[in-house]
């Protein structure tokens, strides 16, 4: 399924709160936080000329978040971001002082930390960059995961130190049980989506992905001219149309939305015009981006941003995992995750449409970025899915890394 966007917010400005999350400010924020980390480096911008060519299209470029900050997702960026910026804030008012992220590993600091217990729930990925982020200030975290969480990622979780609290049903329902528990007990909700009376701790979650996008535009030789990103609640493309917009202004790229069509709730959204919850039904493989109703500020960001939504099946997913595991001769090869693959999914889809390509304009002068948000989180999936191991797949594929 595919829909521009007709809403009657597509391109009008952010509101302010928004752009200020989403801004150059914001930005630097983040860069701060991870000019600490002593793991952190630039994720690779890897080139698919070969299938560029064979699309039709002038560049193909590819952000690798498999290689970020260890933990083989995007997602490292905003849960621990958002834990280590709620420890400050409580940091300099506990001691009446302002607190520099140089300063996190200073024991008055990290004695604070420990008061704190930090919770969410977690499809895999955020669940782990929280646990990561309460890890690295000394502070608690308690996961919820829901019955589809695989087993291999939930050890992921637990190996950061995170107890797990586990819950029947959908990731949905995690999510509503998370933030039961912890107001009965007084712990801090870092949640990747909002609700009502609740956005700005998705906020900073979100601000942290912006980086992804200031990375590349620095990696690039000029902007790009489309970016098909993938959603779940729409944090992540909420942040990166939204940082485009706010820094490269009129010279933007076209943001088209991809969702699993077994769960697209950013895409009912849209039709309706307002957000939608949509039924649960049966899993989709996509297992990051199976999200029934959109986060209440990624669907305000996107309803200004995004110009076209559209949806894949599974089997286009796999596909696409396949493509990168696989590639044209002279392309890299690339470690992909289901959810990972999404947006090059949609991106395969609309080339080979029409229709598609003539709404979008996908020709010879289109510069196409696409995000592999996460590699191989489940191993075992992976090579169940590729019938290749995902380390045989890195080093087809190390040579071409930047």
């Amino acid at each position: 399924m595919f829909l521009a966007n007709a809403g009657p917010h597509h391109r009008s400005p952010l509101l302010v709160g928004d752009s200020a999350i989403l801004g150059d400010d914001g930005a630097d924020e983040v860069e701060r936080f991870l000019a600490v980390r002593a793991d952190h480096r630039p994720t690779p911008l890897l080139s698919l000329s070969a299938l560029a060519a064979r699309l039709g299209i002038g560049e193909l470029l590819v952000k690798d978040e498999a290689h970020r900050l260890g933990l083989c997702s995007f997602k490292a960026l905003g849960g621990a971001y958002a834990v280590v910026r709620l420890v400050i804030e409580r940091a300099c008012l506990q001691l009446g002082r302002q607190i520099d992220y140089s300063e996190l590993g200073q024991a008055d600091v990290r004695s604070v930390a420990a008061g704190m217990i930090f919770a969410c729930a977690t499809d895999g990925n955020h669940g782990r960059s929280v646990a990561q982020g309460a890890r690295f200030v000394g502070a608690k975290a308690v996961i919820f995961v829901h019955g589809g969480v695989s087993p291999g990622r939930v050890a992921a979780i637990a190996a950061f130190g995170a107890e797990i609290m586990r819950v029947d049903g959908t990731y949905d329902e995690s999510v509503t049980e998370a933030a039961r528990v912890s107001e009965t007990k007084g712990w801090t909700v870092v949640s990747d989506t909002s609700w009502e009376d609740y956005e700005r701790i998705p906020g900073l979650v979100m601000q942290g992905y912006t980086t992804i996008l200031r990375e590349a535009l620095r990696q690039m030789r000029e902007p790009p001219t489309h970016l098909f990103v993938q959603a779940g609640v729409g944090g992540i493309a909420a942040a990166l149309g939204g940082h485009a917009a706010l820094v490269l202004g009129a010279h933007r790229p076209k943001l088209v939305v991809v969702e699993p069509t077994l769960s697209a709730c950013i895409f009912a959204s849209a039709k309706a015009g307002h957000p939608v919850k949509v039924s649960h039904g049966a899993p989709t493989v996509m297992a990051m981006l199976e999200c029934y109703e959109p986060s209440q500020v990624a669907w305000r960001i996107l309803a200004r941003v995004a110009d076209a939504f559209m949806t894949v099946e599974d089997e286009e997913a796999i596909a696409a995992m396949n493509s990168l595991a696989r590639p044209l001769p002279g392309d890299p090869a690339i470690v992909a995750g289901e959810s990972g693959a999404a947006g090059l999914a949609g991106l395969l889809q609309a080339a080979g449409d029409e229709a598609m390509r003539r709404t979008l304009g996908l020709d010879s002068d289109a510069r196409i970025l696409v995000i592999n948000s996460e590699g191989a989180t489940d191993p075992a999936r992976y090579r169940e899915l590729v019938g290749l191991g995902p380390e045989d797949v890195q080093m087809a594929g190390a040579e071409h890394r930047v």
